[in-house]
Protein backbone atom coordinates (compact mmCIF):
# COMPACT_ATOMS: atom_id res chain seq x y z
CA UNK A 1 0.00 0.00 0.00
CA UNK A 2 1.39 3.38 -1.01
CA UNK A 3 1.69 6.41 1.25
CA UNK A 4 -1.52 7.86 -0.16
CA UNK A 5 -3.57 4.66 -0.30
CA UNK A 6 -6.03 3.70 2.42
CA UNK A 7 -7.99 0.48 2.93
CA UNK A 8 -11.49 1.77 3.60
CA UNK A 9 -14.18 -0.45 5.10
CA UNK A 10 -17.07 -1.80 3.04
CA UNK A 11 -20.41 -1.84 4.84
CA UNK A 12 -23.54 -3.95 4.38
CA UNK A 13 -27.06 -2.52 4.54
CA UNK A 14 -27.07 -2.67 8.35
CA UNK A 15 -23.74 -0.88 8.65
CA UNK A 16 -21.63 -3.93 9.48
CA UNK A 17 -18.11 -4.00 8.07
CA UNK A 18 -17.86 -6.82 5.53
CA UNK A 19 -14.38 -6.13 4.18
CA UNK A 20 -12.14 -3.39 2.86
CA UNK A 21 -11.30 -1.81 -0.45
CA UNK A 22 -8.24 0.24 -1.30
CA UNK A 23 -8.66 3.91 -2.17
CA UNK A 24 -5.69 5.71 -3.71
CA UNK A 25 -6.12 9.34 -2.72
CA UNK A 26 -5.94 11.79 -5.60
CA UNK A 27 -4.16 15.11 -5.85
CA UNK A 28 -5.79 18.26 -4.49
CA UNK A 29 -7.76 20.37 -6.92
CA UNK A 30 -6.11 23.16 -8.85
CA UNK A 31 -7.34 25.73 -6.37
CA UNK A 32 -6.16 29.33 -6.53
CA UNK A 33 -6.18 32.33 -4.24
CA UNK A 34 -7.46 35.64 -5.58
CA UNK A 35 -5.04 38.45 -6.34
CA UNK A 36 -7.56 40.98 -5.02
CA UNK A 37 -11.03 41.16 -3.50
CA UNK A 38 -13.76 38.94 -4.95
CA UNK A 39 -16.33 41.26 -6.52
CA UNK A 40 -19.02 39.23 -8.30
CA UNK A 41 -20.54 37.87 -5.07
CA UNK A 42 -20.42 38.65 -1.37
CA UNK A 43 -19.50 35.37 0.27
CA UNK A 44 -19.07 34.35 3.89
CA UNK A 45 -17.93 30.98 5.20
CA UNK A 46 -19.50 30.12 8.55
CA UNK A 47 -16.54 28.71 10.47
CA UNK A 48 -16.34 26.16 13.29
CA UNK A 49 -14.30 26.30 16.50
CA UNK A 50 -11.44 23.96 17.41
CA UNK A 51 -11.34 22.66 21.01
CA UNK A 52 -8.22 22.24 23.10
CA UNK A 53 -6.98 18.68 23.01
CA UNK A 54 -7.35 17.13 26.45
CA UNK A 55 -9.72 19.77 27.82
CA UNK A 56 -13.06 18.78 29.34
CA UNK A 57 -15.02 19.59 26.19
CA UNK A 58 -17.80 17.18 27.13
CA UNK A 59 -21.56 17.67 26.85
CA UNK A 60 -22.72 20.44 29.15
CA UNK A 61 -19.23 21.67 30.07
CA UNK A 62 -17.99 25.20 29.29
CA UNK A 63 -16.18 25.27 25.96
CA UNK A 64 -12.37 25.34 26.07
CA UNK A 65 -11.23 26.65 22.69
CA UNK A 66 -7.87 26.25 20.98
CA UNK A 67 -7.64 29.88 19.93
CA UNK A 68 -4.51 29.47 17.80
CA UNK A 69 -6.05 26.72 15.64
CA UNK A 70 -9.48 28.37 15.57
CA UNK A 71 -8.16 31.74 14.37
CA UNK A 72 -5.65 30.19 11.95
CA UNK A 73 -8.60 28.51 10.22
CA UNK A 74 -10.26 31.88 9.77
CA UNK A 75 -7.09 33.33 8.27
CA UNK A 76 -7.11 30.55 5.65
CA UNK A 77 -10.65 31.53 4.69
CA UNK A 78 -9.73 35.23 4.49
CA UNK A 79 -6.63 34.44 2.40
CA UNK A 80 -8.98 32.88 -0.15
CA UNK A 81 -10.98 36.10 -0.45
CA UNK A 82 -14.02 35.03 1.56
CA UNK A 83 -15.52 36.69 4.59
CA UNK A 84 -16.04 34.79 7.83
CA UNK A 85 -19.43 34.45 9.46
CA UNK A 86 -18.57 33.74 13.07
CA UNK A 87 -20.35 32.74 16.26
CA UNK A 88 -23.07 31.13 14.15
CA UNK A 89 -24.62 27.67 14.28
CA UNK A 90 -21.46 26.26 12.63
CA UNK A 91 -19.54 27.49 15.67
CA UNK A 92 -22.01 25.45 17.76
CA UNK A 93 -24.17 28.21 19.13
CA UNK A 94 -26.70 26.43 21.29
CA UNK A 95 -24.85 23.14 20.79
CA UNK A 96 -21.71 23.40 22.90
CA UNK A 97 -20.40 26.96 22.62
CA UNK A 98 -21.46 28.83 25.77
CA UNK A 99 -21.97 32.59 25.97
CA UNK A 100 -18.64 33.30 27.69
CA UNK A 101 -16.69 31.51 24.94
CA UNK A 102 -18.89 33.13 22.29
CA UNK A 103 -18.02 36.63 23.48
CA UNK A 104 -14.32 35.78 23.39
CA UNK A 105 -14.70 34.31 19.91
CA UNK A 106 -16.42 37.46 18.64
CA UNK A 107 -13.75 39.75 20.05
CA UNK A 108 -10.82 37.67 18.85
CA UNK A 109 -12.23 37.00 15.38
CA UNK A 110 -13.13 40.66 14.83
CA UNK A 111 -9.65 41.77 15.93
CA UNK A 112 -7.98 39.26 13.60
CA UNK A 113 -10.17 40.35 10.70
CA UNK A 114 -9.27 43.99 11.31
CA UNK A 115 -5.58 43.10 11.37
CA UNK A 116 -5.73 41.88 7.76
CA UNK A 117 -8.53 44.09 6.45
CA UNK A 118 -10.91 41.16 6.08
CA UNK A 119 -14.66 40.95 6.45
CA UNK A 120 -16.32 39.35 9.47
CA UNK A 121 -19.94 39.18 10.60
CA UNK A 122 -20.97 37.62 13.91
CA UNK A 123 -24.15 36.15 15.25
CA UNK A 124 -26.19 37.94 17.91
CA UNK A 125 -28.83 35.79 19.53
CA UNK A 126 -30.38 35.08 22.91
CA UNK A 127 -28.57 31.93 24.03
CA UNK A 128 -27.12 33.55 27.17
CA UNK A 129 -30.57 32.88 28.64
CA UNK A 130 -29.68 29.19 28.78
CA UNK A 131 -31.94 26.19 28.28
CA UNK A 132 -33.22 26.30 31.87
CA UNK A 133 -34.13 29.97 31.65
CA UNK A 134 -35.83 29.50 28.29
CA UNK A 135 -37.89 26.65 29.74
CA UNK A 136 -39.31 29.03 32.36
CA UNK A 137 -40.32 31.73 29.89
CA UNK A 138 -44.01 32.11 29.20
CA UNK A 139 -45.67 33.78 26.22
CA UNK A 140 -46.42 37.40 26.96
CA UNK A 141 -44.83 40.72 27.75
CA UNK A 142 -42.30 39.51 30.33
CA UNK A 143 -40.97 36.80 28.07
CA UNK A 144 -40.75 39.13 25.09
CA UNK A 145 -38.87 41.70 27.16
CA UNK A 146 -36.37 39.06 28.34
CA UNK A 147 -35.74 38.03 24.74
CA UNK A 148 -35.37 41.65 23.59
CA UNK A 149 -32.90 42.44 26.36
CA UNK A 150 -30.85 39.34 25.54
CA UNK A 151 -30.71 40.31 21.87
CA UNK A 152 -29.68 43.86 22.75
CA UNK A 153 -26.82 42.63 24.92
CA UNK A 154 -25.45 40.45 22.14
CA UNK A 155 -25.88 43.08 19.43
CA UNK A 156 -23.75 45.46 21.47
CA UNK A 157 -21.07 42.81 22.04
CA UNK A 158 -20.78 42.27 18.27
CA UNK A 159 -20.85 45.97 17.42
CA UNK A 160 -18.35 46.89 20.12
CA UNK A 161 -15.98 44.28 18.68
CA UNK A 162 -16.22 45.95 15.26
CA UNK A 163 -18.04 43.14 13.44
CA UNK A 164 -21.20 43.27 11.36
CA UNK A 165 -24.27 41.92 13.19
CA UNK A 166 -26.12 38.82 12.08
CA UNK A 167 -29.43 38.68 13.97
CA UNK A 168 -29.82 34.97 14.61
CA UNK A 169 -33.09 33.13 15.01
CA UNK A 170 -33.94 32.69 18.69
CA UNK A 171 -35.24 29.56 20.39
CA UNK A 172 -36.46 31.74 23.24
CA UNK A 173 -38.45 33.95 20.88
CA UNK A 174 -39.97 30.90 19.20
CA UNK A 175 -41.14 29.83 22.66
CA UNK A 176 -42.67 33.10 23.86
CA UNK A 177 -44.03 34.67 20.66
CA UNK A 178 -47.80 34.39 20.34
CA UNK A 179 -47.91 35.34 16.69
CA UNK A 180 -46.35 37.46 13.94
CA UNK A 181 -46.94 40.69 15.85
CA UNK A 182 -44.65 39.53 18.68
CA UNK A 183 -41.83 38.81 16.22
CA UNK A 184 -42.30 42.31 14.78
CA UNK A 185 -42.22 43.82 18.27
CA UNK A 186 -38.94 42.17 19.22
CA UNK A 187 -37.19 42.71 15.88
CA UNK A 188 -38.33 46.35 15.79
CA UNK A 189 -36.55 46.91 19.10
CA UNK A 190 -33.44 44.94 18.11
CA UNK A 191 -32.99 46.65 14.76
CA UNK A 192 -33.27 50.03 16.47
CA UNK A 193 -29.98 49.16 18.21
CA UNK A 194 -28.07 48.53 14.97
CA UNK A 195 -25.31 50.98 14.12
CA UNK A 196 -24.98 49.58 10.58
CA UNK A 197 -27.15 47.36 8.36
CA UNK A 198 -27.52 43.84 9.71
CA UNK A 199 -28.05 40.39 8.24
CA UNK A 200 -31.28 38.68 9.30
CA UNK A 201 -31.05 34.91 9.74
CA UNK A 202 -33.94 32.53 9.08
CA UNK A 203 -32.92 29.04 10.18
CA UNK A 204 -35.13 26.08 9.35
CA UNK A 205 -36.13 23.25 11.66
CA UNK A 206 -33.79 20.83 9.92
CA UNK A 207 -30.98 22.86 11.53
CA UNK A 208 -32.77 23.44 14.84
CA UNK A 209 -36.12 21.77 15.63
CA UNK A 210 -36.70 24.29 18.46
CA UNK A 211 -37.32 26.97 15.82
CA UNK A 212 -40.62 25.50 14.63
CA UNK A 213 -43.19 28.15 13.78
CA UNK A 214 -40.66 30.95 13.40
CA UNK A 215 -42.12 34.26 12.23
CA UNK A 216 -45.43 33.10 13.74
CA UNK A 217 -46.42 30.24 11.47
CA UNK A 218 -45.46 26.74 10.39
CA UNK A 219 -46.75 27.60 6.91
CA UNK A 220 -43.76 28.81 4.90
CA UNK A 221 -45.82 31.21 2.77
CA UNK A 222 -47.29 32.90 5.84
CA UNK A 223 -43.90 33.08 7.56
CA UNK A 224 -42.38 34.56 4.41
CA UNK A 225 -45.04 37.28 4.28
CA UNK A 226 -44.24 38.26 7.88
CA UNK A 227 -40.53 38.19 7.12
CA UNK A 228 -40.97 40.47 4.11
CA UNK A 229 -43.14 42.87 6.11
CA UNK A 230 -40.33 43.16 8.66
CA UNK A 231 -37.79 43.87 5.93
CA UNK A 232 -40.00 46.50 4.31
CA UNK A 233 -40.39 48.23 7.67
CA UNK A 234 -36.62 48.36 8.21
CA UNK A 235 -35.18 48.17 4.71
CA UNK A 236 -32.41 50.70 5.31
CA UNK A 237 -31.22 48.75 8.36
CA UNK A 238 -31.04 45.38 6.58
CA UNK A 239 -27.97 44.53 4.51
CA UNK A 240 -29.34 41.13 3.62
CA UNK A 241 -31.07 37.97 4.74
CA UNK A 242 -29.58 34.51 5.21
CA UNK A 243 -32.16 31.85 4.51
CA UNK A 244 -31.43 28.27 5.55
CA UNK A 245 -34.52 26.30 4.57
CA UNK A 246 -32.90 23.97 1.99
CA UNK A 247 -35.61 24.94 -0.52
CA UNK A 248 -34.17 26.39 -3.71
CA UNK A 249 -37.53 27.34 -5.24
CA UNK A 250 -38.54 29.26 -2.11
CA UNK A 251 -35.20 31.06 -2.03
CA UNK A 252 -35.45 32.13 -5.65
CA UNK A 253 -38.96 33.48 -5.03
CA UNK A 254 -37.77 35.40 -1.98
CA UNK A 255 -34.75 36.72 -3.86
CA UNK A 256 -37.04 38.14 -6.53
CA UNK A 257 -39.29 39.68 -3.91
CA UNK A 258 -36.28 41.41 -2.36
CA UNK A 259 -35.19 42.68 -5.77
CA UNK A 260 -38.64 44.28 -6.16
CA UNK A 261 -38.33 46.34 -2.97
CA UNK A 262 -38.29 50.14 -3.45
CA UNK A 263 -34.80 51.09 -4.65
CA UNK A 264 -34.65 54.21 -2.52
CA UNK A 265 -34.62 52.00 0.59
CA UNK A 266 -31.39 50.30 -0.43
CA UNK A 267 -30.69 46.87 -1.85
CA UNK A 268 -31.28 43.85 0.40
CA UNK A 269 -29.13 40.86 -0.48
CA UNK A 270 -30.21 37.24 -0.36
CA UNK A 271 -27.38 35.30 1.28
CA UNK A 272 -28.05 31.68 0.52
CA UNK A 273 -27.80 29.37 3.48
CA UNK A 274 -28.83 26.39 1.34
CA UNK A 275 -26.00 23.90 1.77
CA UNK A 276 -27.72 21.51 -0.67
CA UNK A 277 -28.45 23.76 -3.65
CA UNK A 278 -25.76 26.45 -3.41
CA UNK A 279 -24.21 25.82 -6.87
CA UNK A 280 -27.32 26.84 -8.79
CA UNK A 281 -28.27 29.59 -6.33
CA UNK A 282 -24.87 31.28 -6.30
CA UNK A 283 -24.49 30.91 -10.08
CA UNK A 284 -27.95 32.43 -10.48
CA UNK A 285 -30.12 32.98 -13.53
CA UNK A 286 -31.10 35.75 -15.90
CA UNK A 287 -32.94 37.53 -13.06
CA UNK A 288 -30.18 37.51 -10.50
CA UNK A 289 -28.16 35.40 -8.09
CA UNK A 290 -27.77 34.71 -4.40
CA UNK A 291 -24.78 35.81 -2.41
CA UNK A 292 -23.56 33.29 0.14
CA UNK A 293 -23.34 32.73 3.87
CA UNK A 294 -22.72 29.01 4.11
CA UNK A 295 -21.43 26.45 6.54
CA UNK A 296 -20.34 24.28 3.62
CA UNK A 297 -18.00 27.06 2.47
CA UNK A 298 -15.99 26.46 5.65
CA UNK A 299 -15.30 22.95 4.35
CA UNK A 300 -14.81 23.76 0.65
CA UNK A 301 -13.35 27.28 0.83
CA UNK A 302 -10.49 26.59 -1.66
CA UNK A 303 -13.00 25.38 -4.25
CA UNK A 304 -15.55 28.08 -3.40
CA UNK A 305 -12.93 30.78 -3.81
CA UNK A 306 -11.72 29.39 -7.13
CA UNK A 307 -15.32 29.22 -8.39
CA UNK A 308 -15.98 32.83 -7.39
CA UNK A 309 -12.79 33.92 -9.09
CA UNK A 310 -14.13 32.32 -12.27
CA UNK A 311 -17.40 34.23 -11.85
CA UNK A 312 -15.38 37.42 -11.38
CA UNK A 313 -13.63 36.70 -14.67
CA UNK A 314 -16.97 36.27 -16.46
CA UNK A 315 -16.69 32.50 -16.79
CA UNK A 316 -20.04 31.52 -15.30
CA UNK A 317 -19.87 28.00 -16.72
CA UNK A 318 -16.60 27.17 -14.98
CA UNK A 319 -17.71 28.83 -11.76
CA UNK A 320 -20.85 26.71 -11.66
CA UNK A 321 -18.96 23.55 -12.60
CA UNK A 322 -16.52 23.97 -9.71
CA UNK A 323 -19.29 24.52 -7.18
CA UNK A 324 -21.30 21.63 -8.63
CA UNK A 325 -18.29 19.33 -8.25
CA UNK A 326 -18.62 19.77 -4.45
CA UNK A 327 -22.39 19.39 -4.26
CA UNK A 328 -22.39 15.67 -3.37
CA UNK A 329 -19.98 16.38 -0.53
CA UNK A 330 -22.18 19.22 0.72
CA UNK A 331 -25.33 17.11 0.61
CA UNK A 332 -23.56 14.36 2.53
CA UNK A 333 -22.14 16.63 5.24
CA UNK A 334 -25.57 18.24 5.71
CA UNK A 335 -27.61 15.03 5.50
CA UNK A 336 -30.25 14.42 8.17
CA UNK A 337 -29.99 14.92 11.06
CA UNK A 338 -28.68 18.15 9.53
CA UNK A 339 -27.72 19.82 12.82
CA UNK A 340 -24.78 17.38 13.10
CA UNK A 341 -23.12 18.83 10.01
CA UNK A 342 -20.47 20.44 12.25
CA UNK A 343 -19.03 16.97 12.84
CA UNK A 344 -18.23 16.60 9.15
CA UNK A 345 -16.67 20.04 8.88
CA UNK A 346 -14.38 19.27 11.85
CA UNK A 347 -13.50 15.84 10.43
CA UNK A 348 -12.39 17.35 7.13
CA UNK A 349 -10.47 20.06 8.99
CA UNK A 350 -8.66 17.35 10.95
CA UNK A 351 -7.89 15.24 7.87
CA UNK A 352 -6.35 18.34 6.28
CA UNK A 353 -4.14 19.02 9.30
CA UNK A 354 -5.87 22.17 10.48
CA UNK A 355 -6.58 20.90 13.99
CA UNK A 356 -4.57 18.52 16.16
CA UNK A 357 -7.41 16.15 16.99
CA UNK A 358 -10.79 15.20 15.61
CA UNK A 359 -12.92 16.86 18.24
CA UNK A 360 -15.61 19.48 18.80
CA UNK A 361 -16.70 21.32 21.93
CA UNK A 362 -19.57 19.67 23.74
CA UNK A 363 -18.44 16.24 22.52
CA UNK A 364 -20.24 16.84 19.23
CA UNK A 365 -17.64 14.93 17.21
CA UNK A 366 -19.65 11.84 18.19
CA UNK A 367 -22.58 13.11 16.11
CA UNK A 368 -21.82 11.04 13.00
CA UNK A 369 -21.17 7.37 12.39
CA UNK A 370 -18.05 5.67 11.11
CA UNK A 371 -19.88 4.89 7.89
CA UNK A 372 -20.84 8.54 7.38
CA UNK A 373 -17.29 9.81 7.96
CA UNK A 374 -15.70 7.20 5.70
CA UNK A 375 -18.02 8.28 2.88
CA UNK A 376 -17.20 11.92 3.64
CA UNK A 377 -13.49 11.20 3.17
CA UNK A 378 -14.21 9.42 -0.10
CA UNK A 379 -16.28 12.32 -1.42
CA UNK A 380 -13.75 14.94 -0.29
CA UNK A 381 -11.02 13.03 -2.12
CA UNK A 382 -13.20 12.82 -5.22
CA UNK A 383 -13.53 16.60 -5.49
CA UNK A 384 -9.92 17.41 -4.62
CA UNK A 385 -10.49 18.69 -1.09
CA UNK A 386 -8.01 16.47 0.73
CA UNK A 387 -5.32 19.12 0.54
CA UNK A 388 -2.41 17.01 1.89
CA UNK A 389 -3.07 13.42 0.73
CA UNK A 390 -0.17 11.78 2.62
CA UNK A 391 -1.29 13.37 5.89
CA UNK A 392 -4.94 12.54 5.21
CA UNK A 393 -3.97 8.92 4.58
CA UNK A 394 -2.08 8.69 7.87
CA UNK A 395 -4.98 10.18 9.80
CA UNK A 396 -7.59 8.04 8.06
CA UNK A 397 -5.65 4.87 8.88
CA UNK A 398 -5.35 5.92 12.54
CA UNK A 399 -9.05 6.76 12.67
CA UNK A 400 -10.05 3.41 11.20
CA UNK A 401 -7.79 1.50 13.55
CA UNK A 402 -9.30 3.32 16.52
CA UNK A 403 -12.73 2.25 15.31
CA UNK A 404 -11.76 -1.40 15.00
CA UNK A 405 -11.19 -1.50 11.25
CA UNK A 406 -7.78 -3.10 10.66
CA UNK A 407 -6.63 -4.07 7.18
Amino acid sequence: MSGTSVDLPVFDAEGRVTGTETLALGAPGAWTRPAGPITSRVAFAAAHVVPHVGAENVPGAPAVVDWDATLAYRHRIWEHGLGVADAMDTAQRGMGLDWAATQELVRRSAAEAASVGARVACGAGTDQLGLKDVATLEPGDAGLQAVTDAYREQVHVVQDAGAQVIVMASRALARVARGPEDYARVYDAVLAEADQPVILHWLGTMFDPALAGYWGSDAVDEATATFLDLIRAHQARVDGVKVSLLDAAHEIGLRRALAALPPDGGAVRLYTGDDFNYPELVAGDEQGHSDALLGIFAAIYPAASTALQALDAGDATRGHEILASTEALGRHIFAAPTYYYKTGIAFLSWLNGFQPGFALVGGLHSGRSLRHLVELARLADGCGLLLDPPLAAVRLRAFLTTHGVVA
